[in-house]
């Protein structure tokens, strides 16, 4: 039987509704889309080493950082 370690396993959130996003404070998408990078990165890699079981989330959680860099984007313009 094989385990794995909590490292290796990887928690991906369906994807995130544009209205979901403007809901979270700039800290928040920050923090936000660090995570999904990371994510990304393993996704990535697994993929690389043909372990990834579901090649389709690559496509979700880069759409989802475009998305939350678009509302991060439009914050600093506000401001600005």
């Amino acid at each position: 039987m094989q385990t794995c370690s909590a490292s290796t396993i990887l928690l991906v959130a369906p994807t995130m509704k544009m209205s979901e996003i403007k809901e979270l404070s700039d800290l928040e998408l920050t923090k936000k889309f660090r995570e999904l990078g990371e994510e990304l990165l393993q996704l990535q890699i697994r993929k690389q080493t043909g372990q990834v079981e579901k090649p389709h989330l690559i496509k979700s959680l880069r759409r989802d950082r475009a998305k939350i860099l678009t509302a991060i984007s439009s914050l600093k313009a506000n401001i600005a």
